[in-house]
C-alpha cells in the first residue's frame, strides 16, 4: 500500500484533500489519512492488488492508532480511520467477489506497531525510561480493533512487530475486544528481524519470539519487513519448524538501494519466493515495502497448483522466553 501511495507523489493539498484542507498541521506522509481524504485513490490500490491475484488485501491503517496519530494532532479520527478503510477494502473484495464467487476475498485489518515502544528507552542516558505504558498501548489498539471489526475485516493482522511487548498489548486488546463482543476474527502475527543478527529491535530471537506470542492461537504467524526474500529464507525455514501454526511472510521488494527504493523486479522477487514454496515452509505469501501489483501477479503465477507446508506436531514443552528461548 504504501508503495502505491507514494508513486501518486502527492503534494500537501494531495494529502488534505477537501476534508482537511483547513487543518492546522502538515499531514504529508500520514498515508492512513488518505482513508478519508482520498479515499477513490485507495480504493484503485486495493482493486490493483485483487486484480493482479490477491486473495488477501490489508486496509490502510498501519498509523491507524491515537498513538501514531497524535503526530498529526489527529487522534479523535482513529475509530473513523478504521472504519472506513475496513469499509473500502471490503467493497473492493466484494467486487471482486461477486466477479469469481468460487474466490473469495478477505479484508485483514492492519495493526501497526506504533511509532513508540514499551521495551526500549528512548534516551540512552536513562535506560528505565519509557514514552509509553503497556496499558496505553493496549487502549489504543483496542479503539482501532472497533473500528477495524465494525468496518466488516475478515482477519486482524498485528503487523511488522518490533517490539514484543508491543504486539503483547495488541493481543490483549485483541482478546478484551473478543471478550466485549460475540465476534472471533483469525489473528495472524508477523513480527520484524530488523537485520542479519536475527533478531527483533527489541533483541528477541525468532525462537524467543515465537514462544512469546504463541498463547494467543494465532491462525498464522511469520515475518514481513526489513528484509527482502533472500535475507529472510534461513529466519522462515527456521520458524517453519518450530511453528505449529500457518507461515505467513510477506518480504520486502529486497532491499533499498541508497534512495530508499526497491529495485527488485517482479520475476526476482517471485523465483526467490518459489524456491520457500517448493520447500514447502511457508502457507500464506505477500509482499511489503516496494511490492507492486506487478509483483503480487508474477508471485500469484508461480506459486498456481503448488504444494503448501503441512503444519508440524510439536512435542509439547514448557518454552520460555527472554531475549533467548528456554525449554524446560
Amino acid at each position: 500500500m504504501g508503495t502505491m501511495i507514494q508513486d501518486k507523489n502527492l503534494d500537501e493539498n494531495g494529502y488534505r484533500g477537501g476534508k482537511f484542507k483547513d487543518w492546522k498541521k502538515p499531514i504529508k506522509g500520514n498515508n492512513d489519512i488518505l482513508t478519508l481524504s482520498q479515499p477513490e485513490i485507495i480504493f484503485e490500490i486495493h482493486k490493483s492488488f485483487l486484480e493482479a491475484g490477491a486473495d488477501i488485501i490489508e486496509t490502510n491503517t498501519f498509523s491507524s492508532t491515537s498513538i501514531a496519530q497524535s503526530d498529526y494532532g489527529m487522534e479523535s479520527y482513529v475509530y473513523e480511520l478504521n472504519f472506513q478503510a475496513a469499509k473500502l477494502a471490503r467493497k473492493a473484495c466484494n467486487e471482486f467477489d461477486n466477479i469469481t464467487p468460487d474466490k473469495p476475498r478477505f479484508v485483514a485489518g492492519a495493526l501497526g506497531p506504533t511509532n513508540r515502544t514499551a521495551s526500549i528507552s528512548p534516551d540512552v542516558n536513562d535506560p528505565g525510561k519509557r514514552n509509553i505504558s503497556f496499558d496505553e498501548l493496549k487502549e489504543s489498539y483496542k479503539e482501532a480493533i472497533n473500528g477495524l471489526i465494525d468496518g466488516g475485516v475478515d482477519i486482524l493482522l498485528i503487523e511488522t512487530i518490533f517490539d514484543t511487548l508491543n504486539s503483547k498489548a495488541a493481543i490483549l486488546a485483541v482478546e478484551e475486544t473478543y471478550d466485549q463482543t460475540a465476534n472471533r476474527l483469525p489473528i495472524m502475527i508477523s513480527g520484524t528481524i530488523t537485520d542479519l543478527s536475527g533478531r527483533t529491535l527489541s533483541g528477541q530471537t525468532l525462537e524467543a519470539f515465537w514462544n512469546s506470542i504463541r498463547h494467543c492461537s494465532a491462525f498464522s504467524v511469520g515475518l514481513n519487513c526489513a528484509l527482502g526474500a533472500q535475507q529472510l529464507y534461513p529466519y522462515v525455514r527456521e520458524l517453519s519448524k518450530i511453528a505449529d501454526t500457518n507461515i505467513c511472510v510477506f518480504p520486502n521488494a529486497g532491499l533499498p538501494n541508497e534512495f530508499g527504493e526497491y529495485d527488485q523486479t517482479p520475476n526476482e522477487m517471485a523465483e526467490l519466493i518459489e524456491e520457500w514454496v517448493d520447500e514447502k515452509i511457508v502457507n500464506i505469501i505477500g509482499g511489503c515495502c516496494g511490492t507492486t501489483p506487478e509483483h503480487i501477479r508474477r508471485i500469484s503465477e508461480i506459486i498456481q497448483k503448488k504444494e503448501t507446508r503441512l503444519i508440524p506436531s510439536i512435542e509439547p514443552k514448557m518454552k520460555l522466553s527472554g531475549l533467548e528461548p528456554l525449554k524446560i
